[in-house]
């Protein structure tokens, strides 16, 4: 990976941002830090049932973010000016990641959404250097916050 960010690392950057602002796209991620709450696979199918909008959504963001980590993990934009821009895709595999090896496991494919879990895991590491208590207070937020319907 190279040292310093350059200007493709900005322009993909902000090319990414472009996407957030989409309004499809916006109305899915509010959604999703809101209200998507999902204890179990079992609870997840009951609140996210396939061919809902939810689950559109669900897809949406999670596919979002998993191919914004993989930009980053492919070296296309610098880890340190992601981190630096957005820790949205971290609270995202907060709330979904114990969803994911079961999904995974039915799914036959063990590969899904492991860029999305390899940067969160980068980017605990690097906030830990940083910012020590602020990822746990964040965690302590999302977990206090009940889901809205």
């Amino acid at each position: 990976m190279r040292e310093h960010p350059d200007h493709h690392d900005a322009d993909l950057l902000l090319r990414l941002y472009d996407l957030r602002r989409e309004a499809k796209l916006r109305e899915a991620r509010e959604w999703f830090v809101q209200k998507f709450h999902a204890d179990s696979p079992e609870d997840f199918a009951v609140q996210v049932p396939r061919g809902t909008k939810e689950h559109a959504y669900y897809r949406m963001v999670s596919g979002y973010w998993d191919m914004a980590a993989s930009l980053v993990h492919h070296g296309l934009i610098n880890e340190e000016l992601f981190f630096e821009n957005t820790g949205e895709f971290w609270v995202v595999w907060q709330k979904m990641k114990h969803l994911v090896p079961p999904t995974r496991q039915a799914l036959k494919n063990p590969l899904m959404l492991k860029s999305l879990e390899g940067l969160s895991e980068k980017y605990e590491k690097w906030m830990s250097l940083r910012a020590p208590e602020a990822l746990e207070a964040l965690r302590a937020l999302l977990i206090s916050r009940p889901p809205q319907k």
